[in-house]
């Protein structure tokens, strides 16, 4: 239709600059100039920035085409529309894990099930395929799972109940052909967790304490399963062995596959935003499936006694312990605790000395080209083993990073690796990140640029004293944007989450990132998504309980799922694909962005509510 009397296009945008954007749309539905208007791209810039609160200094996403598209990427393509709740699980659920084809996932619960969903059936609906119970294999809980490069094999990885009540974990390598259980690791600590390598490799890790507050990760490099051809090969190689003081230890491994990043899917520098946005623009490179490593250790009798007669040769009569203390529960904590009772804080500050005097002496030079290039491998690619740690406390507070290089990536060669010398019975870290703060989860980007750490912060200026006591953990998570080219923390830490368990309850909280977002669980029983361009909230994901774990699917990031301790996984898809769905179940023309809002609106979970 028609207007009346036309007012002047400088007057209906002043007018429209005044109203909110669903205001806008409604009113470009009343005439032809009245809809030119609302589609202006100035007045969409206005509305962009005044209704997502983003600082005007940040520029529109290099690839955006248009303001009012972009408004709408953020608006009606983020999955936060509930569409199904799954309810297989008896007990908290724990983690989740999407195969790299996205055809299917895995779930991880205290009811020590692994369950596999199908997510491609006809009708839009997650099923349950298969369910498989670690209880025969005295698991107390699964608590994550990973499938390989290939997604024929899936890692699952547990807390196992050994003898005279010692928990440590166990990682079972499940054939996806016929569900059949092909290979049992030990791994300890069990928030080692563990990773693949590559579709036949994973890691794992062991702990020997040397002392009191004093021990040794030992990283092992295991096949998955054992064919013809490796009844002559080793199944497992040692790949690290590193010191670990003050009640510290290694957890929480992962791999990062480092390419040349000559196309990252995240520029966060807005200088080389500005200039890629004014560049033709160039295809993006589609990117590898992810890999990532996991971990495996076997009986180390021969690795420990070698650590312990190390440990005696350095620090006799300096307060380490002779003997083979009580190996540790949950994450060794239980060990330090009983040896507190019996030790007294002198000794412990003594051990600690010697320690890093053994260390000094006995420790590995690190290889410099690992991290910084050589002049002959400019362009090569990297694969850096990645894990939290510490140095201050045994709260994780530090992000180690070691690369992996070409002839450690198989379990040909010795079992306990390269031959070294006497003088360095332990391996340097290649680059450490310290984070000041608990680290309670972390995850990769699809191109393995960045690494996104959740932590929650300890008080500026703070000491530390003891390494038992650490500081109290503040209730915000923040989240931390690490280059692994630059191996820099990038801008300010994404904030909306919160937990509040005290330093000794921690618990991981599982994130994951797509190409646009970035996604979040919290103890404050919501999920959180950002834009990774813009480090804004733009929804949050309602739970009755603690959320422990978010997955994006890597075949669609408008589809993510969330797991919570209120035994649910709950599917979210975004107004853009409920809206199709809709349309295609009626033969129906897809809606407009007018249409989404009120969509979004009836769910209660409007972006502006959180920014």
């Amino acid at each position: 239709m028609e207007c009346g009397p036309v007012l002047p296009d400088s007057l209906v945008l002043e007018i429209f600059l005044r109203l909110p954007h669903d205001a806008v749309l409604r009113a470009g539905l009343t005439c032809r100039q009245w809809q030119a208007v609302s589609r202006d791209e100035f007045l969409w810039r206005e509305l962009f920035y005044s209704y997502y609160r983003i600082p005007r200094a940040v520029p529109r996403h290099p690839s955006a085409v248009s303001w009012y598209r972009e408004f709408r990427r953020l608006f009606d393509c983020i999955p936060c529309v509930e569409v199904q709740t799954l309810r297989e699980h008896s007990d908290q659920v724990l983690h989740l894990a999407f195969s790299h084809r996205g055809h299917r996932f895995s779930s991880c619960s205290k009811d020590c099930t692994v369950k596999l969903w199908d997510t491609e059936r006809p009708d839009g609906n997650i099923s349950l395929v298969h369910s498989s119970s670690m209880r025969p294999l005295n698991w107390g809980y699964t608590q994550f799972s990973q499938f390989n490069p290939d997604d024929s094999l899936l890692l699952v990885s547990g807390v196992y109940l050994g003898p005279h009540h010692s928990s440590s974990g166990e990682i079972a390598v499940i054939s996806m052909e016929n569900y059949t259980l092909l290979s049992r690791v030990r791994n300890k600590p069990y928030d080692v967790f563990g990773c693949w390598l590559n579709e036949t490799h994973l890691i794992s890790g062991n702990l020997h304490w040397i002392g009191n507050m004093t021990s040794c990760s030992v990283l092992w490099l295991n096949k998955a399963f054992q064919d013809v051809e490796s009844e002559n090969v080793n199944v497992v190689k040692r790949l690290f062995k590193i010191q670990n003081i003050n009640a510290s230890t290694i957890r929480t491994v992962m791999v990062a596959h480092c390419r040349r990043h000559d196309n990252p899917d995240l520029l966060l520098d807005y200088e080389a935003q500005t200039q890629a946005r004014r560049a033709k623009g160039e295809q993006q490179k589609q990117h590898q499936p992810l890999l990532f490593d996991l971990g495996t250790s076997g009986s180390e009798d021969e690795d420990e006694e070698e650590a312990r007669e190390a440990c005696r040769r350095e620090a006799t009569g300096h307060g380490f312990s002779s003997g083979r203390l009580p190996q540790p529960t949950i994450s060794g904590l239980d060990h330090v605790l009983h040896s507190r009772k019996n030790v007294g804080s002198r000794e412990l500050q003594i051990e600690t000395h010697v320690a890093q005097v053994m260390g000094r002496a006995y420790t590995k030079a690190p290889d410099s080209n690992l991290i910084e290039p050589s002049e002959g491998e400019e362009g090569e690619d990297k694969t850096y083993l990645l894990f939290t740690t510490g140095s201050l406390t045994y709260s994780p507070h530090q992000i180690g990073i070691k690369r992996i290089k070409p002839d450690q990536m198989t379990t040909s060669g010795p079992v306990l690796g390269e031959e070294r010398s006497s003088e360095e019975f332990f391996d340097s870290l290649d680059h450490v990140i310290d984070i000041h703060g608990h680290i309670i989860g972390m995850g990769l980007s699809p191109d393995h640029r960045y690494l996104y750490v959740n932590s929650r912060a300890w008080p500026s200026g703070c000491v530390i004293s003891d390494p038992m006591s650490p500081p109290p953990i503040a209730e915000e998570i923040d989240m931390h944007v690490i280059d692994l080219k630059t191996l820099r923390e990038e801008r300010r830490s994404l904030r909306a989450h919160r937990a509040f368990t005290p330093n000794d309850e921690c618990f991981f909280i599982f994130l994951d990132v797509s190409r646009d977002f970035v996604a979040s669980g919290a103890e404050d029983k919501h999920g959180y998504i950002w834009d990774r361009h813009y480090n804004i909230c733009l929804a949050r994901l309602a739970h009755d309980d603690v959320v422990n774990s978010v997955a994006f699917s890597p075949a669609d990031q408008e589809l993510l799922l969330s797991a919570s301790d209120d035994s649910t996984i709950k599917v979210w898809r975004s107004p853009r694909m409920v809206r199709l769905a809709q349309a295609s179940s009626r033969q129906l023309r897809p809606r407009s962005l007018l249409t989404s809002w009120l969509l979004r609106s009836k769910n209660s979970t409007l972006a502006g509510g959180v920014n």
